[in-house]
């Protein structure tokens, strides 16, 4: 759903100061993420990146840089003093630029991480069904104490008649289980008209955007409420404990909707599943597995246990044993890789390709079918279909200045032990024996050996320990 009407504001310009943390408190991740990209990820579900407003203050060049790439327009709030105050800068910004202002005007918090699509369908949807001045997101707790309450004219009816402080509340109003979120959504001239009236006579000396509730009621203006299906949606994190507790939440959400696909995860509240990972159905996550970035598995394969996987692709029937960690790296189907294998970035394996106990490979392509099943590093190489790689092989790619490459052909045997010193060519169907090491390109189905001559010296041992035995008799 995007509604050109509509615009968004985030509001992300705030420290976070209870966090001790040197980092913006929306850069913070869980999930994968950085809080605020959570956010902008719901906020562009309801309008394109062009009407997304991100206000920005503390660290601001850091958090610009950080979600630059959504393709959202920043303004800058220098001074924070309140909410209101960050509308009142965004106004100022509109009527500087000239840019039409929109309709109406959803605003969230940078912090809100778990905010669902779906509610802000919602509060979207009955904004202007009810033809209201001013919605509020609101959620039941198990305990409201230290929130802002959200006072309804009836118990069950829609409309509110004010949002109280939690330090304002009369004594009738103290039982109030309904908070306010901070998200909202305004007829955006009605917010405006009413902005230049707010005052910072309250404890905190602080602009508050929610003093335009009393406002609006105060004319006949509908300002309604919709309560969200979870707390945890709308509440933001202002401690690190806070922010782990939604990080759990956020991880357990992912891996109850892979779980609903057809993916088998036993202890799922053991394994790390970042937001944005896809896998397949019949594909079975044991115990203690990360799957973290934009990690997508394909069907029907298995991970074992504390493999940790990163912004990888991994196809059909694969199976990953073991302890693995791979980076940025894909995976055909039908491979088998590890236990303890280790994929650093741009490493292709390909379909039916084993890569075994403490492989390494590095900016390398494993042909289909290909073996490297032992003890063996893999570096700027591309290696072609059907080659066995033995135990304790190297491709020596770096001179100290330069990183160079090893092209390997099909059919190729490689000995255990052998080092291949790019850069180097070897050839279709090429034999190299074991401990070789090769420095010069080797011909299609030819036989290469690089190793020194062994000599035997029968007696040697016997000769020798005669020898020290006569020097400690004397």
């Amino acid at each position: 759903m995007t509604t050109p009407d509509f615009a968004i504001a985030i509001m992300a310009a705030g420290k976070g100061t209870r966090l001790k943390s040197k980092r913006p408190k929306v850069l913070h991740e869980i999930g994968g993420r950085a809080l605020l990209l959570h956010v902008i990820a719901a906020a562009k579900t309801v309008v394109s990146a062009e009407h997304i407003y991100c206000i920005i203050g503390h660290e601001s060049d850091r958090v610009r840089t950080a979600v630059a790439h959504t393709g959202i327009q920043f303004v800058l709030q220098p001074e924070q003093r309140g909410t209101g105050h960050a509308m009142q800068v965004l106004k100022a910004d509109f009527e500087l630029s000239g840019a039409s202002l929109p309709k109406h005007l959803l605003v969230l918090s940078g912090d809100v991480p778990l905010i669902r699509p779906e509610t802000l369908a919602a509060v979207h949807d009955i904004h202007l069904r009810e033809r209201a001045a001013m919605t509020i997101l609101t959620a039941i707790p198990e305990n409201p104490t230290g929130y802002g309450r959200v006072i309804r004219a009836t118990p069950d009816g829609p409309y509110v008649t004010a949002i109280v402080e939690q330090k304002s509340l009369m004594p009738d109003q103290l039982s109030a289980p309904e908070i306010n979120s901070g998200i909202y959504c305004f007829e955006t001239r009605a917010l405006f008209s009413h902005l230049n009236a707010l005052d910072t006579d309250n404890a905190h000396g602080e602009f508050y955007l929610t003093d335009v509730a009393a406002m609006l009621v105060s004319e006949g203006k509908r300002v309604v409420a919709v309560q969200a299906d979870s707390v945890d949606e709308v509440l933001g994190a202002n401690t690190i404990a806070e922010m782990m507790h939604l990080d759990a939440a956020m991880r357990l959400a992912a891996a109850k909707r892979l779980m609903a696909e057809g993916v088998t995860i036993f202890r799922p509240e053991t394994c790390v599943i970042d937001s944005e990972v896809e896998v397949g159905p019949d594909t079975v996550i044991e115990p203690y597995v990360q799957l973290l970035g934009k990690t997508t598995i394909g069907s029907d394969s298995r991970i074992r246990s504390y493999s940790v996987i990163t912004n990888t692709t991994i196809g059909d029937n694969v199976t990953v044993l073991n302890g693995c960690i791979f980076d940025n790296s894909e995976i055909a189907n039908n491979a088998i890789l590890g236990p303890y294998a280790r994929l650093r970035p741009e490493s292709r394996i390909g379909e039916g390709a084993h890569i075994g106990n403490f492989v390494e490979t590095k900016k390398t392509t494993v042909g289909k079918g290909s073996k490297a099943n032992h003890l063996s590093y893999l570096g700027d190489a591309v290696i072609g279909e059907r080659v066995n790689i033995g135990a304790g092989t190297i491709t020596c790619n770096y001179d100290g200045v330069h990183k160079h490459r090893t092209t390997i052909g099909d059919g190729v045997f490689v000995g255990s032990d052998s080092n291949l010193v790019a850069p180097v060519t070897i050839g279709d169907g090429a034999y190299i024996a074991a401990g070789s090491s090769i420095t010069e390109d080797v011909p299609e189905g030819a036989l290469a050996l690089g190793r020194a001559r062994q000599v035997t010296k029968p007696g040697w041992v016997t000769a020798r320990k005669a020898s020290a035995n006569e020097r400690k008799s004397c």
